[in-house]
Parts: C-alpha cells; structure tokens; sequence
C-alpha cells in the first residue's frame, strides 16, 4: 500500500441528509463518475466533525492538529473493471485553518473554505451532546445532536451504511479529467439519535441552487463515532 498522504482521526461525524435533486448534482459530478442512490433516493449530507492528531505525509504541524470541519457532499460511484467504486463529492469544505485550505485546494483541487469555527461535546453516564458551530458573515451556524452514549453497530444494507461506507473521494478537475483518492478506515459504530438541529446560511454558503434542497425537512440524521484514517495520495483518471 502506498504511504498515505494524511493521516488522523476522525471524531464524532454528526451527518444530517437530505434529498437532492439529481439536476441540481449533475454540474458537481466528476467526470467518468455518475450519482450513486440509497433505495432510488440521491442524498447530499451535512457533515461535521472533529480532525484529532492530523499529520500530513507523517509531519504533524504545530496549530494544525486537532480542528473542526464541516462539509456538504454527495455521493457517487465509479466503475473500475468489474468494480464499482463508491465515494463522495465535496461541493464545499469549510475548517478554521488558512493554511489547511491552501494545501487542500492546490494539492487536491478540493473547494475548501475557511472561516471560524468551536465545537462543543457534552457526555454524561447515558447521553452525549455534540455541536459543531461556523460563522457566516457575522451570524454563527451550527449543526447539533443530543445521542445515546452507547454506540452500536451498522447494519448491513441500512441507510447508515449508505452513508458512511463511501471510501474514495472524487474531485472534478476538469471536462475530461477526474482526481481520486481513498480513504481507509474501519467501518463506524453509530450512536442512536435522541434530538437534532441546525441552522445554515446556504446561499451564501453553496449557492441558491442548494436553498431548497437544506430547506427541506432531513431525511435522517446520525452520529458516527469515527476512527483512525488515512487519506492516500490522489491519482488522475483520465
């Protein structure tokens, strides 16, 4: 296996999905890449969560170890020989590190954004309540859960699944020109939800064309546990 070109933790994924128009999607799609669906349902996910103990190519830079990040993203498939591959595109990443968004966005050609940001984790003997919060302007949004501390296992074919086992990324480069990557990890336990919300600027964020799609009610709404990652170096598929 190659070297990996990041590695960290990823902690407590909060992920609140919705329905999306597949038209809305199909300029963000990557090319050689089509729209991946859970029981005929194309979803878009609002994700945060927490980076721990970051190193990028075994380096772990001081001040950027440990950050939040919260990102809107789809999900995709890709066909290798007699393998579909399924992954995710970003349509925008936002954290609160000038310098995480400049590598990310010249060595991956993601769209990362940065603005301030502070989480808040919560746990009792029973419960857990996370927040992930960002600043728009000068209004802050948030994403919020109150879940079970226990976690518990996915189950096969669920919509959890659905969610979470997507473990490549694919990023747009071009007309004719697509970058991917993979991400490794163990498959997630997930925490029943009690009660969420959250509050989101999307125009200003992503655009009027995703108002009504995050304006809408959620379909579902989870909490992964996380775990160790490793992001591998991309190639181009062409």
């Amino acid at each position: 296996m190659q070297n990996p070109f990041l590695s960290a933790e990823w902690r407590n994924l909060l992920m609140i999905n919705f329905q999306a128009d597949p038209a809305v999607l199909q300029r963000y799609l990557p090319y050689r890449t089509e729209l991946d669906t859970w029981n005929d349902t194309h979803y878009v996910s609002l994700v945060g969560f927490m980076f721990k103990n970051t190193r990028v190519r075994g380096l772990s830079i001081p001040f950027h170890r440990h950050f939040e990040e919260v990102n809107l993203r789809f999900y995709v498939r890709y066909k290798a020989g007699n393998e579909w591959k399924r992954g995710v595109v970003f349509i925008k990443e936002l954290v609160p590190k000038y310098a995480i968004t400049f590598v990310a966005n010249t060595i991956y050609k993601e769209k990362y954004a940065t603005h301030p940001m502070r989480h808040r984790w919560e746990i009792t003997a029973e419960e857990m309540d996370v927040s992930y919060e960002w600043k728009v302007g000068r209004h802050w949004n948030h994403l919020t859960a109150k879940v079970d501390k226990a976690p518990q296992a996915i189950a096969a074919d669920s919509e959890a699944a659905f969610i979470t086992d997507h473990y490549w990324g694919y990023t747009h480069m071009g007309v004719d020109k697509t970058g991917e990557y993979q991400v490794t990890h163990p498959q997630w336990r997930i925490h029943r939800m009690i009660g969420y919300s959250y509050h989101v600027d999307t125009a200003a964020l992503y655009g009027e064309a995703f108002v009504p799609t995050l304006s809408q009610q959620p379909i579902s709404a989870l909490l992964a546990e996380g775990s160790a990652i490793t992001v591998l170096p991309k190639r181009i598929l062409s």
